[in-house]
């Protein structure tokens, strides 16, 4: 099982969330709560080192306009999406124990999945 506190890690840890996520209630408490933009920023960033696909793929989460209009927080379902990206990118963390081959992992495209990758499967 993926530590809770790897996930907030994704998220942008203490810095963003505003403390340590020690447990799955917490990192649940935060989404329903609706977790701050920057969230979705460091979890995008963490993947996709180029910033257009940055934000194709945070507009593919949050549409464009919204993220513009949102000033602190994501809604809770905007937040429940960034925090599944989080999850995948927390789970190709530890089973690759390797940041870059997890990114790797996670954005080449794999027939397994109809030639999509990682991050675009539904």
């Amino acid at each position: 099982m993926i530590e809770p506190r790897h996930i907030g890690e994704v998220l942008g840890g203490r810095r963003v969330l505003g403390k340590t996520v020690t447990s799955l209630l917490e990192l649940n408490d935060a989404v329903e709560h609706g977790l701050p933009k920057a969230t979705l920023r460091n979890a995008v960033a963490r993947v996709l080192p180029n910033a257009s696909d940055q934000h194709a793929m945070m507009y593919r989460i949050v549409p464009e306009a919204t993220y513009k209009r949102r000033r602190e927080r994501l809604s809770p379902a905007e937040s429940v999406r960034t925090g599944r990206l989080a999850r995948v990118v927390a789970v190709a963390e530890d089973v690759w124990q390797d940041r870059e081959q997890a990114r790797r992992f996670l954005t080449t495209r794999h027939q397994e999945i109809a030639g999509k990758t990682p991050l675009e499967a539904p």
